[in-house]
C-alpha cells in the first residue's frame, strides 16, 4: 500500500468510527445494525482504536459543553407533546455534533499533527525534514515516490527541509503552494491572507494547480498571497520578529491590537474577545511573551491603557 493509500485509509476508518459512535448513540437501534457494527470492528484492530479515539473526543465534548454555563443551562422548550421524541433525538444529534466540533473532532480527523494551544512541538518526518508546529496549529502530510506534500490546515509552522531532488518537497495553505528549493522557511495561514518568509535559500511560491505567476522568495524575504494563491509582491521580511513565536514571543511593529490579541489567543484555552471595532484596529508595537498569556495582557493593559477582565473561560479587553 502506497504512503498516499494509506492516508486516505486511516482518515476513512476515522470517519467510519465517527459515523458509528453517532448510529450507537440512537435509541432503539436495530439488532442487525448492532451485529454490523461488531463486525467491523473484527475486521481490524484499527478500527477498535479508530472508534476508541472518537469516543474520547465525545468525552472531552461532553466536559466542555458541562463546564460551559451556557450551553449547560440553555432551556429547552419544546411547544407540542407530539414533537418531544423528535425533538429528543434533534437534541441528542445537536449535542454530539456540536461536541464533535467542540473538541475539535473534523480537524483531529484531517490532520497527521495537531499542537494546543501553548504547544509549540516539533515533528521529524520520515525523509528527515522538520516541521515545528506554533501553538493552536494543524497539518497534514503525504509521501510518495515522487512528491512530499504537506497541507498546513491550521496555524503557522517553521520547516526545514532535507534535500531530495527525486521528491520535491511542496506545503499546501490557503490558496498557494510553496515548493522548497533546499531550504528552511515559515509559513503562516491567516483568515485572509498567508504569509511566506524564508530564511535559508529560496522557496517558489505559486497559486494552486498552476506553476503560472509563480515567484522566486529568497532568503530574508516575504511574500504574502489571498485566497486566489496569487503572490501580491516580494519584499524584505523582519526575521527575529516573524520568527520570534519558536521563542515563546511576539514582536510587533505598529501591529493592529486584533492582531496581537488572535496571537496570545493562540497560547490562552479560553476565548480573548475585544469590544468595540476602534479599539480592536489601536496600533500596538512592542515585545509580549505570548508563553505566558496572562503576562502578556498585563503588559497590553500597562502600555496602551486598556483593561482585560476575566470571566471564566473567557476574557473581555475594552478601552
Amino acid at each position: 500500500m502506497t504512503a498516499r493509500q494509506s492516508a486516505r485509509a486511516r482518515r476513512r476508518r476515522h470517519e467510519e468510527a465517527a459515523d458509528w459512535l453517532l448510529r450507537n448513540r440512537e435509541h432503539g437501534q436495530p439488532s442487525a445494525e448492532a451485529a454490523a457494527f461488531h463486525d467491523w470492528l473484527n475486521q481490524d484492530a484499527r478500527n477498535a482504536a479508530a472508534y476508541a479515539a472518537a469516543e474520547r473526543l465525545m468525552g472531552e465534548a461532553r466536559t466542555a459543553i458541562l463546564t460551559e454555563p451556557t450551553l449547560r443551562d440553555l432551556p429547552l422548550r419544546p411547544r407540542r407533546v407530539t414533537a418531544k421524541p423528535l425533538l429528543a433525538v434533534l437534541l441528542g444529534l445537536g449535542l454530539i455534533g456540536g461536541g464533535f466540533y467542540a473538541a475539535d473532532g473534523p480537524m483531529r480527523l484531517q490532520a497527521d499533527a495537531i499542537s494546543g494551544t501553548g504547544d509549540t512541538p516539533t515533528i521529524t518526518l520520515a525523509d528527515g525534514s522538520s516541521i515545528q508546529l506554533n501553538a493552536s496549529s494543524a497539518l497534514a502530510y503525504e509521501f510518495t515516490p515522487t512528491a512530499r506534500t504537506v497541507r498546513l490546515l491550521r496555524g503557522e509552522a517553521f520547516f526545514q527541509v532535507a534535500k531530495d531532488a527525486a521528491r520535491p518537497f511542496s506545503v499546501e495553505a490557503g490558496g498557494g503552494r510553496t515548493t522548497a528549493l533546499g531550504t528552511a522557511f515559515n509559513i503562516r495561514l491567516g483568515d485572509r491572507y498567508t504569509d511566506v518568509t524564508v530564511t535559508e535559500h529560496s522557496v517558489s511560491v505559486a497559486p494552486l494547480g498552476t506553476d503560472a505567476g509563480d515567484v522566486r522568495v529568497r532568503e530574508g524575504q516575504r511574500v504574502a498571497y489571498g485566497a486566489d494563491g496569487q503572490p501580491m509582491g516580494v519584499s524584505s521580511a523582519d526575521l527575529a520578529a516573524v520568527m520570534s513565536w519558536r521563542h515563546g514571543q511576539l514582536i510587533v511593529d505598529s501591529a493592529t491590537l486584533a492582531q496581537v490579541v488572535d496571537e496570545i489567543g493562540r497560547h490562552f484555552s479560553g476565548k480573548i474577545m475585544i469590544v468595540g471595532t476602534d479599539l480592536a484596529q489601536r496600533r500596538v508595537s512592542g515585545t509580549f511573551m505570548i508563553s505566558d498569556p496572562i503576562a502578556a495582557l498585563r503588559l497590553l493593559e500597562e502600555s496602551i491603557g486598556v483593561s482585560a477582565t476575566r470571566i471564566g473561560p473567557l476574557i473581555v479587553i475594552r478601552g
